[in-house]
């Protein structure tokens, strides 16, 4: 249930007054005995729409952060330092061995979390297999960190039904599961033959260790796969990454009912396209430092992509469309370009149109993204996410991510004429397939920059990619 006011959560409340000592421990047996969760039950109690988009925003947070590290090729001991490190500020979860009295205000703001970004999250596809990607990776590294102890007892929970073999099953594919052992006996430095008959072995479904099958790692026969205890973590990652995934897609197909709620519609929409960088909106742009005359040579210069090809489209059709203008004028904004200048670079470029017809039709609009019309609201420039998500460009229109809404044929031509070499351009080509675009213009960046000695993380918004270019050429 949605409160509209703020307010105390009933188990914390208890336990504060000490009316009820016990109640809080009771709770978190019953709904939280271990600190792991497949998220199979909507989240208790009553939620407050302050705790949905706050909860929302910090799991979002550690989300992000384990995207750049995946995609930065993090490993064992960094991976887990940098993730622990987010978690601890934006996600706690401490283990049961903790004996922290906020165990259970911890995991139910894991459980809501959850919930709230995979209703923001069921839109698409592309939502969606970002999501389930980065979630999978967060169950993991909780699951590798986790007790023994509390391991079994959350498995045992879920009833996985998995078939363990008897000793006389082992010993009738011995041979079999020794050849398919041979990594993990030097592994745990013994023989193949001692680690084979001191382990406990499943049975399962091929389809449920596909990971296992790509490395050849595990011995299949008759359609079952016979999976070493060592390994389990192949088997209960396939069972989150199922059971997530189907979750996805119904709550998508149940979606449009949830967003008759007129509360939970804005929260879900701002948590779907919400950058957590600079907002690059903050500074008085009636003070800018940019001169209209400028713009092209700073723009092409520094700029990253996106903004070159609007300026381009700008100079060579003497024209934009509304989500040309909108994308590539705030952006100018935030660069210094104050509202005389914007008005005088804009005139200039429009040059197919009458006076009148430009202060009727274009004016108004350049002020008003400036704060000086209508609400008098000054306008942030957008960032990655929201120019990937937003509204894609149809014919006549230059707006969006290259990297996203280019043709392969496109933005390949556009790489070489750029200068970049066919190794990077299959690099670059290579992330945009698997529909990492910001990873990708991180690397068009490194590549076109290569006196930038320092690690980049990755590029969330078009004016932190000009204010790095800018910042190279200073130092």
């Amino acid at each position: 249930m949605l409160k509209q006011k703020k307010g105390v959560n009933r188990f914390a409340a208890a336990a504060a007054a000490s009316r009820q000592p016990i109640y809080v421990e009771n709770s978190l047996n019953s709904e939280y005995p271990t600190r792991l969760n497949f998220y199979l039950k909507p989240p208790p109690a009553e939620i407050t729409i302050e705790e949905l988009e706050l909860f929302a925003l910090d799991r979002l947070q550690v989300l992000k952060a384990i995207e750049n590290a995946a995609l930065r090729n993090k490993r064992g001991a960094d991976f887990n330092r940098d993730i622990d490190q987010v978690l601890e500020k934006h996600l706690p979860l401490k283990s049961n061995l903790s004996r922290s009295p906020n165990l259970f205000e911890e995991r139910r703001k894991d459980h809501i979390s959850h919930f709230i970004l995979r209703l923001a999250y069921c839109r698409s596809e592309e939502s969606r297999a970002w999501f389930l990607r980065q979630e999978c990776l967060l169950f993991k590294h909780r699951f590798e960190q986790e007790t023994l102890e509390d391991k079994k007892a959350f498995l045992a929970s879920l009833n996985l039904n998995w078939k363990v073999l008897t000793s006389k099953e082992k010993e009738r594919i011995q041979e079999q599961l020794e050849q398919c052992s041979t990594w993990l006996a030097v592994k745990h430095q013994t023989t193949t033959r001692t680690f084979v008959q001191n382990e406990t072995f499943f049975e399962v479904d091929f389809e449920k260790v596909p990971d296992l099958l790509s490395r050849r790692h595990v011995y299949v026969t008759r359609g079952k796969a016979y999976i070493p205890i060592t390994e389990q973590i192949s088997l209960v990652m396939e069972e989150f990454r199922n059971r997530l995934s189907q979750a996805l897609e119904a709550t998508a197909k149940a979606l449009p009912r949830m967003e008759e709620d007129d509360r939970l519609k804005p929260i879900l929409l701002n948590v779907e396209k919400q950058y957590m960088g600079k907002t690059y909106g903050d500074t008085d742009e009636s003070t800018g430092t940019v001169k209209a005359a400028d713009v092209n040579t700073l723009v092409e210069k520094y700029a990253p992509l996106c903004m070159q090809h609007l300026n381009q489209a700008l100079h060579r059709d003497h024209h934009l469309r509304h989500g040309g203008r909108m994308q590539y004028g705030l952006f100018l904004k935030a660069i210094g370009l104050s509202i005389d200048e914007a008005l005088v670079f804009w005139r200039t470029l429009f040059s197919n149109i009458t006076d009148d017809k430009f202060q009727k039709e274009y004016a108004y609009n350049i002020r008003h993204n400036y704060g000086l019309e209508g609400k008098r609201v000054s306008y942030a420039p957008y960032s990655c996410m929201k120019i990937i998500q937003g509204n894609p460009p149809s014919t006549g229109d230059h707006h969006g991510c290259p990297f996203k809404h280019f043709s392969q044929t496109n933005l390949e031509a556009r790489l070489h004429k750029n200068g970049i070499s066919q190794q990077h351009i299959s690099e670059i080509t290579n992330l945009v397939r698997d529909r990492h675009y910001q990873v990708a213009c991180t690397r068009y960046f490194e590549v076109t920059h290569p006196e930038h000695t320092d690690k980049v993380e990755v590029i969330e918004h078009p004016n932190q990619y000009y204010e790095m270019s800018r910042n190279l050429q200073a130092s």
